[in-house]
């Protein structure tokens, strides 16, 4: 027999609601300016050419091109259009 009450699963119903987190634009991607590349908490991907970095660590694009991850970092690699 159970020494005390076993209250379980009323004290139980706890959770989180989910973060959408990770990576929303792979290598080899196309991409336009401002667009999110990386959700991450911390700098697990750091900003390289053409990858701007927001307040938590969003990764962003700077300029129109192509997703390139090496190592840790993160370009977008493609001429910039020019300003007219």
């Amino acid at each position: 027999m159970a020494h005390k009450m076993g209250t379980g699963s009323t004290q139980n119903g706890r959770d989180s609601n989910p973060k959408r987190r990770g990576i929303k634009a792979y290598g080899g991607e196309s991409v336009t300016a401002g667009s999110i590349i990386v959700r991450q908490v911390g700098s697990k991907f750091k900003p390289g050419r053409g990858v701007g970095q927001g307040r938590d660590f969003t990764l962003f694009a700077l300029h129109d091109g192509k997703v390139v991850f090496r190592s840790r970092y993160v370009d977008v690699v493609g001429a910039p259009a020019a300003a007219n």
